[in-house]
């Protein structure tokens, strides 16, 4: 794997570093704010099993390490998270729960850390830069990876910790049916994968009334392969910074600080 190499060329106060923890990978990199895009190639390690706090934020720690940082840190996280604390966890560990994150990243790093929920990141990346920027009214962005993370948006400003990926479909946490991973472990057919995301928009579509609807995360990256499948009244747009969205919504997120 290839050794990132601390970045030079940019003003400082642009910079910031964000870190997108998933179930299934922890991805890093610097972000220029000016323009919403990664300095440096990001990296992925693999989330640790078991997921423990202790476990993941060595990784995190190694991450920064890696890049030579030393700033700012913002964490997108897979889960609710209020004021810096971890309230569910439910693709990490048990562990997770009731801990203060921000402080105890912000002791392991010796740097100002803020963690935030993954698809909250993601979805200010995408009001900000991406496929929803100048979009008024409600939005809705629906990350498709491990889980289906939502973020919520009215008029630019963000609902957040929504977490619509849980409501109950055929009995079963939608993200159990609708998810890439889902479609991955189940060896669904796109058609019937659509069928099952489909319906979970359209539960979406009852709930919130999107004008917008934006699909980001792993699973959009072959979008053209379902889009036409769905059937919503409202739009229905991939996301323009795809994987990297967390990412930069968590360095938007330590812009903040």
């Amino acid at each position: 794997m290839a050794t990132a190499t601390r970045p030079r060329s940019r003003s400082r106060s642009t910079r910031r570093f964000g870190v997108d923890i998933g179930g299934s990978g922890i991805k890093a990199a610097p972000v220029d704010l000016r323009s919403g895009t990664l300095i440096d190639e990001r990296i992925r390690i693999e989330t640790p099993s078991p997921a423990t706090p202790d476990a993941v934020v060595d990784v995190v720690v190694e991450l920064v390490e890696r890049f030579g940082w030393n700033g700012p840190v913002g964490c997108a996280f897979p889960g609710v998270v209020k004021e810096g604390t971890v309230l569910t966890a439910v693709n990490l560990h048990d562990e997770w729960r009731g801990v203060d994150a921000d402080a105890l990243l912000t002791e392991r790093l010796g740097m100002d850390v803020h963690m935030l929920n993954d698809a909250d990141a993601a979805g200010l990346a995408e009001v900000r830069y991406g496929a929803a920027k100048d979009r008024d009214g409600v939005v809705l962005l629906v990350t498709l990876g491990t889980g289906l993370g939502t973020a919520l948006f009215v008029d630019g400003h963000l609902v957040p910790n929504t977490e619509l990926g849980h409501i109950e479909m055929h009995g079963q946490d939608a993200e159990t049916l609708a998810s890439e991973r889902a479609r991955i472990e189940g060896d669904l057919s796109w058609k019937k994968w659509a069928k099952l995301l489909d319906e979970f928009l359209g539960h979406m579509e009852a709930f919130v009334n999107p004008d917008l609807i934006v699909l980001g995360g792993g699973g959009a990256k072959k979008a053209d392969r379902f889009l036409p499948l769905l059937h919503r009244t409202c739009d229905v747009v991939p996301a323009a910074l795809l994987n990297d969205a967390g990412i930069v919504g968590a360095a938007m997120e330590a812009g903040q600080a």
